[in-house]
């Protein structure tokens, strides 16, 4: 078991390298660069139209003559201002130097510091944590305590009323989008045009530090709750199904009929015999359901609420083309990805000892 987690471990590093190449390389060919991104910036300027780089002295476009350049919207802006663009952004060095800077740093975890946010990818990723992983974690939670009970009840009582109405409600579920309902979840009840019960943005109250230990808690829930269910009702359905079906095929098999003609009650025979050998599936099934609750599902549902989570984050870095926080994103994202994958063929073991890794 030990060699095969090590060797799980060490393909965490060819993985991480492959899909860092292939997304730098691609995002090297996309249109609309940082430097076209701060060249936009400076032709559009603020209310004042005047736009200052970090490191340089402001500069005013009506006064740059007019030159040609290979960056979408340069036109009339001095070819120095041009260079020190792309030299405050690290495009004034071949690309084959920037891929090998950019594998260096990440192999340290230095992800260097977001173009436009003035502040570290770390100390971003940092702040945005705390959303993304209480929603991540209460999704992930409340969708495996409502489905696999649910999703046993369905195979238990399969084709009857309880099953098909069921089965209703589930399809309705999964038919509406998470951020729908976030939105009809505000009408009803954040004060949209109904109750007022819930706040309608952010994870704590401007009074937090205030509060003491239960009315921080409190609070903590109270804001959770809103972006908590909009992201569960449409992700529990799937998985009530698999593990209605799972278990569905374990019961036909000819060791159930074998527990029951030996005298074990029902109980017995799903939970002793049945529920290890049918959660193998579901088990497996759980960095899905984790780092889709954790990441992608959550991206509108933090929109909506104004949560400044990880999705949201990764969202906002590929609109304005902020490279370092794209790459450092991705990077964690799929580092939590591989990581989660070593923990669910861990739980494999310890749910069914029998299956072994050391001969794979």
């Amino acid at each position: 078991m030990l060699n095969y987690f090590i060797r799980r471990l060490l393909l965490i590093i060819p993985t991480l390298f492959a899909i860092l190449t292939i997304n730098f390389f691609v995002v090297q060919v996309a249109p609309g660069g940082p430097v076209d991104q701060a060249i936009a910036m400076i032709e559009m300027g603020p209310q004042a139209g005047m736009t200052t780089l970090p490191g340089s002295e402001a500069i005013q476009p009506n006064s740059l003559s007019d030159n040609e350049s290979q960056y979408r919207g340069s036109r009339g802006l001095d070819p120095q201002v041009i260079e020190q663009i792309k030299q405050q952004y690290g495009f004034d060095k071949p690309i084959w130097e920037r891929y090998l800077e950019t594998v260096k740093n990440f192999l340290m975890f230095d992800f260097g510091n977001s173009f436009f946010k003035n502040n570290s990818v770390i100390g971003l990723l940092w702040q945005s944590l705390p959303v993304s992983l209480s929603l991540g974690l209460w999704s992930t939670l409340i969708i495996y305590m409502i489905s696999i009970p649910l999703g046993i009840r369905k195979a238990v009582r399969d084709g009857s009323k309880f099953d098909l109405w069921s089965s209703v409600l589930i399809i309705i579920g999964y038919a509406i989008p998470s951020f729908l309902l976030a939105i009809l979840l505000i009408i009803l009840f954040a004060g949209g045009s109904y109750w007022d019960i819930f706040p309608l943005k952010g994870l704590i109250s401007a009074n937090f530090d205030q509060l003491d230990t239960l009315g921080k808690i409190k609070d903590y829930f109270w804001h959770i709750c809103l972006p908590t269910v909009a992201m569960v009702i449409g992700g529990f359905a799937s998985l009530t199904m698999l593990t209605k079906n799972s278990f569905l095929d374990e019961i036909r098999k000819q060791y159930v009929v074998t527990a029951r003609a030996k005298g074990l009650s029902e109980r017995q025979v799903l939970y002793k015999h049945v529920f290890r050998n049918a959660t193998l599936i579901i088990v497996s099934n759980f960095p899905v359901v984790f780092i889709g609750m954790f990441f992608t599902g959550s991206l509108l549902v933090e929109i909506i609420f104004s949560l400044n989570g990880l999705g949201l984050l990764g969202y906002e870095a590929v609109i304005q083309r902020d490279y370092p926080v794209m790459f450092g994103t991705l990077y964690i994202f799929t580092l939590i990805g591989l990581i989660t994958s070593i923990l669910s063929d861990l739980a494999y073991m310890f749910i069914d000892p029998r299956i072994n890794f050391e001969a794979r």
